[in-house]
């Protein structure tokens, strides 16, 4: 099901519904960034390209798998900072373009999550659906969640309790992105690695070789092969659009790895 870009008008008895409901589950401006020096437990390298990902409390290489252990909190500001023993530092009041934007009732809690990837994803024989909650990892330590709230239903009225950098906090506090984290997008290029899903497949931005993806040029995985500056070689991987499903489509295009909470 398509769901209609997020500054459309939407009723607000769903927006409140759909703001309650994600349990699992646009401007730029001043931002503080959070420097934290990611541990390396393991006693093989990390990888380069994992390097990529900061904003983690540890992250080493587990036989065939990388283990990246983050708090959950975004590095930039958000209105759901509020009232938060971060608030002094990281409370912005929303400052995006959405007339719509209606601040949900949660506010952001660190959430300590363990992802394990794989380390060379493969294509799966059965492809299996995305979960709710996370189902990968932004390179800022955020988690990725897919196009649905809780109970499978649309994001049609939770799209306007996204803050400024397209992310909100579920009722727990976890702080995810559902589509496009602008914050990174704006900060590392359009165009950019912005995460991983837990099949190890890479994430980029919504442009590719100065132009702009959409869905039609992505497969029912919302992913093709292509080569990436990271991977000159080419390699499966996922795009932001800014249609629904906006991240992931109709399931994991590799084997996915685990997450723990």
């Amino acid at each position: 099901m398509k769901i209609k870009p997020a500054h459309l008008a939407y009723g607000l008895s769903a927006l409140f519904i759909g703001i309650i409901s994600c349990k699992k589950d646009n401007s730029l401006t001043s931002t503080t960034t959070t420097t934290t020096t990611t541990k390396t437990t393991g006693t093989a390298p990390v990888p380069d390209i994992y390097k990529k990902i900061y904003n983690t409390t540890d992250m080493y290489v587990d036989g065939n798998y990388l283990v990246i252990k983050t708090t959950s909190l975004p590095d930039h500001k958000s209105p759901y900072y509020k009232n938060t023993q971060w608030a002094s530092t990281k409370y912005e009041a929303y400052n995006g373009t959405n007339p719509l934007w209606n601040q949900n009732p949660n506010t952001i809690a660190e959430s300590d999550i363990t992802f394990k990837i794989p380390l060379n994803p493969t294509v799966a024989t059965t492809h299996s659906a995305t979960p709710l909650g996370p189902m990968g990892v932004a390179i800022n330590g955020v988690p990725i969640f897919n196009q649905y709230a809780a109970g499978g239903t649309p994001l049609t009225g939770e799209v306007n309790s996204f803050d400024q950098y397209n992310g909100h906090p579920q009722q727990q506090g976890q702080y995810h992105y559902h589509a496009e984290p602008y914050y990174l997008t704006t900060t590392k290029g359009k165009d950019a690695l912005i995460g991983f899903l837990l099949d190890g497949f890479p994430v980029y931005g919504p442009m590719e070789n100065g132009k702009t993806i959409t869905n039609a040029d992505l497969d029912a995985y919302h992913g093709h092969i292509a080569a990436t500056a990271d991977y000159p070689g080419g390699i499966y991987h996922y795009h932001t659009t800014a249609a629904d499903p906006y991240i992931n489509g109709n399931g994991f295009y590799g084997t996915p790895g685990t997450v723990s909470q």
